[in-house]
């Protein structure tokens, strides 16, 4: 039996599917990944990307953050692949229980999704530092400068940037769906940015599919290795 074989047999005999997943779930709808070779790191920038998305630039250079954050980070016209797709059929059929995610691009709601947590926040929330007022991407996508709230308060993306913590509830929430998991799928992910890749530590089964192009730390702990496109190995899913 092949490993695509093998995927969809534990799919198949499976009630409590998690799925976790990275930026190489979204590459395949045309959004950049920070670490592969044609990635956001390797584009050449005044500073370098991990710089403008700390918290410290935001504060200190709050309009240049803004600029890059707007032509880069913003692929508001990126539609679902068949990842996402396949997901939210899994989770309408009652087999799939959660997609826990590191990417900020709402793809998964916009594929059909219901549970989904979102361990970096999301650019289609937007707030008024000043009074809480909510603003979409398309607004920010389409203001100049520092983007301003009607009452003047500065709004910000309710994205969790570089020396900010991840939100108490969503890793709690996160635990609890993996830790009660039979089978838990990792996908399109280095496993490099802790805490998110520490979760999967609270996985207890003996089905932890791991799909991704390339190695990560991880590939030894995985019951079932892919290395192929995310999208491909999906698409072979009948639900």
């Amino acid at each position: 039996m092949n490993s695509i074989e093998q995927f969809k047999k534990w799919i198949s005999e499976s009630g409590n599917i998690v799925f976790f997943g990275g930026a190489g779930v979204s590459t395949e709808s045309g959004i950049p990944d920070f670490r592969s070779v044609d990635g956001l790191y390797h584009q050449h920038y005044d500073y370098p990307p991990e710089t403008i998305l700390s918290h410290t630039f935001y504060l200190e250079h709050t309009e240049e953050f803004f600029r890059f954050y707007r032509d880069k980070m913003l692929a508001l016209d990126a539609r679902p692949n068949a990842a996402h797709i396949k997901l939210a059929e899994l989770e309408a059929a009652g087999k799939l229980r959660a997609v826990i995610t590191q990417n900020i691009d709402g793809l998964h709601q916009a594929a059909g999704s219901k549970e989904v947590l979102e361990l970096h926040g999301s650019v289609h929330r937007n707030y008024c530092r000043k009074c809480g007022k909510l603003y979409t991407a398309r607004q920010i996508k389409e203001s100049e400068g520092v983007p301003r709230c009607d009452c003047g308060g500065q709004i910000k993306p309710d994205v969790v940037l570089y020396e900010e913590g991840l939100d108490s509830q969503t890793i709690q929430d996160s635990v609890r769906y993996i830790s009660r998991a039979d089978m838990l799928i990792i996908g399109g992910t280095s496993l490099a940015v802790y805490p998110a890749a520490g979760l999967i530590d609270y996985y207890k089964g003996n089905k932890l599919v791991l799909i991704n192009k390339s190695s990560t730390p991880m590939d030894r702990k995985a019951d079932l290795l892919i290395q192929d496109s995310i999208g491909k190995v999906f698409s072979a899913i009948e639900v």
